[in-house]
């Protein structure tokens, strides 16, 4: 059960990795705007996430592209996508690979 529950979790991450911030070529996986994904026994998935800041003007548009995508998945029941702003991103929350990308390191 743990293994189908990974790899579902490996799809979804997958799945998010297809999401950019207009304003970042970076996708939203990598620049650490995911704190956490959870998925219940019936395969109903959480996501919380948070923006670059309360401000970005793709706060409508990148929680909805996310809804839709991991929709999509097969195996997914229903997607919640939350945001928080505790705690606020910074970049330090960046993958090394995006941190690079971006010219940080």
């Amino acid at each position: 059960m743990a293994d189908e529950k990974q790899l579902l979790e490996e799809e979804i991450i997958k799945s998010i990795k297809t999401i950019y911030d207009p304003e970042i070529p970076v996708d939203v996986f990598e620049l650490g705007l995911i704190y956490e994904i959870t998925i219940n026994e019936d395969n109903s998935v959480k996501i919380l996430m948070t923006l670059t800041s309360p401000n970005c003007p793709s706060a409508e548009e990148i929680p909805r592209d996310i809804q839709e995508k991991v929709s999509a998945i097969e195996a997914v029941k229903s997607v919640k996508v939350e945001i928080t702003f505790d705690p606020p991103w910074d970049k330090d929350m960046m993958s090394e690979e995006a941190q690079l990308e971006l010219g940080f390191m």
